[in-house]
């Protein structure tokens, strides 16, 4: 029997680990803004019995515009990540984009993350896994679960055997996305945790013109069906303020709906253990 995953000493993931929660805002902005969010966040998530990593970028660098916000940087990106991983205590994920940043990265955060496009990308896999920490490859809108056992590949051929593949939706036609919830148990059987993406699944690319649109009403029923299939942990963005973000806004779940998907899925996940 396989062993979970440790992304730190207190959190785990898959075979038998609690629920995963991996939750953040979309994109780091002032440092006030993050440490405040950040700690309010957490306070929420104590209240149940999940894993909990946050996870924020230091660069959206796939921006529908090219004059959106992209967030802070990489050096001062870090140094907020790692004031959260200290302050609070708690492990921290963020989106690398090219293999150079993997190393010094890696040097900061306990999970990196390959983003949906990059996902066949095999330098940022190789560079990704060769630094031995946990790495999290979403996969691209337009693969196939299976698919990503050539990801995963790559990544082990860096280094690391600790790999999460998460399913985030896939294309549907123009700007929509459609949630294959067989993937999930495709991605398991690949022999790697699934996590699913319930904010970024919602999304609908360039709706909004020069922006990506989205619905976060629909956020919930995906999670709930996502946790009554199996996984091993969900995904979910988050802002005090979704509507006035920088970045996906109208994906992201306010503190209020967060507690309440959370207060769901608990008792799912709780029934689901039970009867598989």
């Amino acid at each position: 029997m396989k062993t979970p995953i440790e992304i730190s000493s207190t959190v785990q993931v898959g075979h038998g680990a609690p629920l995963l929660l991996i939750a953040g805002p979309c994109v780091l902005e002032s440092r006030d803004f993050t440490m405040r969010w950040a700690e309010r966040l957490a306070a929420i998530i104590r209240k149940f019995p999940f894993g909990f990593v946050f996870k924020a970028s230091y660069d959206k660098a796939n921006r529908t515009s090219a004059g959106a916000f992209r967030g802070p940087g990489l050096d001062e990106g870090l140094k907020l990540l790692e004031e959260i991983r200290k302050n609070l205590g708690v492990p921290v994920l963020t989106d690398v984009h090219e293999s150079p940043e993997c190393a010094q990265v890696a040097e900061v955060v306990d999970v990196l993350q390959i983003p949906a496009f990059l996902c066949r990308q095999t330098s940022l896999l190789e560079a990704a896994g060769a630094t031995g920490k946990v790495v999290n490859i979403k996969k691209g809108q337009f693969l196939h679960a299976d698919d990503l056992a050539g990801a995963a590949a790559k990544v082990k051929s860096g280094g690391s055997e600790n790999i999460l593949l998460t399913e985030r939706g896939s294309s549907f036609g123009y700007r929509e996305l459609v949630v294959d919830f067989r993937n999930l148990a495709r991605m398991r059987a690949l022999g790697y945790p699934a996590i699913f993406d319930g904010t970024h699944s919602v999304q609908r690319p360039g709706g909004a013109g020069g922006a990506t649109s989205g619905d976060r009403n629909e956020v919930p029923g995906l999670v709930r069906a996502a946790v009554a299939h199996g996984v091993d942990g969900v995904f979910l963005e988050a802002h005090p303020d979704p509507d006035h973000a920088p970045s996906d806004g109208p994906n992201m779940l306010t503190p209020e709906l967060l507690e309440a998907v959370l207060s769901q899925i608990e008792r799912i996940d709780a029934i689901r253990r039970k009867i598989v």
